[in-house]
């Protein structure tokens, strides 16, 4: 009789006090929510009289379960936190396009349109004057997937043994090459290809693949073919050259001196230069696809182009993130050393713990074991966790049992906002 889980709020109740609260959420996600509130009060993580509160301070959110966070790790593309983070003006494009837009539509005429995502492509051809012109897909796997499939299906893909690479989550490129219906052929070794490799391997080709390497560098006896190399080599038996540079750096940045950029790679002779939107680029998640006239007409009458076609939202976020001046990865790249310290001091002042020095990173496997030279607050490893479950949530560094709080990715004006959840998770507020 002194169970404490009789006293668990049935859902019925809990039902009739979601109906007075004028929720957006739909009865089967209401019913959801109070089961998985009773299940957590009868394992005991919550005592009886929680899962009301509970229930309705959940109610009262927005339907979606995604939480933000505050970045202050000073990883600027952090992929588990969703990589480059937009700009308000790309927020705001992505607000309109969620309504009834002219995507498709020919407003003069009154007719459906051809020209699906024109702004975005005519976007980046203006930032981009050495492309003649671009293809937006769904993302960068996408874009490596149609490529190889336009130019190679039935042939082979001439690929270095050094560009062979695993990314995040197992992601395997020589896996997705050959689920389009082509023959890859390595050359070379892992750490030295050659022109010759790829020579004697271009009987049967139809393209030809040449891969920024991500996350990882080879170091020491090491030799590669440059893309002005291959198009010597590829241009009289007529096979694409393709170029995936990875992270999206439109333009050569002196800050990161080896990371390959499209206008460059274009200029050395690529067919097509594929790249995320939303690394370096500093937009939403699409994959880019730049190159001469004849190259990317092809691509868009493969097929699979239809299969792989970006969505309204990220083409409006796409096109609003390249008209702008800049982007928030840009400025958090390019952030003032002397600045950064000065706002760790100053949080550092409230809070306690200490500032010491602490090297940023770009992320995302851009520009790999480049450091960018910072500044952290370093507090107890302790607070790791209660940092994580506040409001706001704030990510930073553990890092030899201590936590590191890098402000290079925290907008200055919320600088008191990790304060108050530092001071939050100290105890002190």
């Amino acid at each position: 009789m002194n169970d404490p889980r009789r006293r668990i709020p049935r859902t019925d109740a809990l039902l009739a006090l979601a109906a007075q609260e004028h929720t957006a959420l739909a009865p089967h996600a209401l019913k959801a929510l109070a089961g998985k509130l009773q299940q957590r009060a009868r394992d005991g993580e919550i005592t009886p009289e929680e899962v009301t509160p509970e229930f309705l301070h959940a109610c009262r959110r927005h339907p979606g379960s995604l939480t933000p966070v505050l970045n202050a790790t000073g990883v600027v593309v952090h992929t588990n936190i969703g990589r480059a983070p937009l700009a308000p003006q790309a927020i705001d494009a992505m607000v309109d396009a969620a309504q009834y837009v002219d995507v498709e539509m020919d407003l003069a005429a009154g007719v459906r349109s051809r020209d699906r995502g024109r702004a975005a492509t005519d976007a980046i051809l203006a930032a981009c004057p050495a492309a003649e012109d671009a293809l937006v897909v769904n993302n960068g796997a996408a874009a490596l997937l149609l490529a190889v499939a336009t130019f190679a299906e039935g042939r082979d893909v001439v690929i270095s043994r050094g560009e062979l690479i695993e990314i995040g989550a197992g992601f395997r490129l020589p896996e997705l090459i050959e689920s389009a219906r082509v023959s890859l052929v390595e050359v070379g070794a892992t750490n030295r290809t050659h022109p010759f490799d790829y020579e004697r391997a271009l009987d049967n080709a139809g393209a030809v693949l040449k891969v920024h390497p991500s996350n990882y560098r080879v170091h020491g006896f090491t030799a590669e073919t440059t893309i002005a190399q291959l198009r010597e080599l590829v241009r009289p038996r007529g096979c694409a050259l393709i170029a995936d540079i990875g992270s999206g750096l439109l333009h050569p940045d002196p800050l990161l001196p080896d990371e390959p950029d499209a206008t460059t790679a274009l200029g050395d002779g690529a067919d097509v230069v594929l790249f995320s939107g939303d690394k370096l680029l500093g937009g939403p998640q699409a994959g880019v696809m730049v190159g001469t006239k004849n190259a990317i007409a092809k691509l868009k009458r493969h097929p699979l182009a239809r299969a792989v076609r970006i969505d309204k939202l990220r083409l409006a976020a796409l096109e609003a993130s390249l008209n702008i001046a800049s982007t928030p990865v840009h400025d958090y790249l390019h952030a003032n050393s002397d600045q950064l310290k000065a706002r760790a001091v100053a949080i550092a002042a409230e809070v306690g713990g200490s500032v010491v020095p602490h090297d940023g990173r770009v992320g995302g496997g851009g520009a790999p074991g480049f450091p960018l030279p910072g500044w952290a607050v370093a507090l107890d490893q302790s607070l790791a966790a209660p940092l994580r479950a506040g409001t706001p949530v704030v990510l930073g560094r553990v890092h030899e049992n201590e936590l590191l709080i890098d402000l290079r990715c925290v907008p200055p004006e919320r600088d008191h906002e990790i304060a108050a959840a530092i001071r939050a998770a100290q105890g002190k507020d």
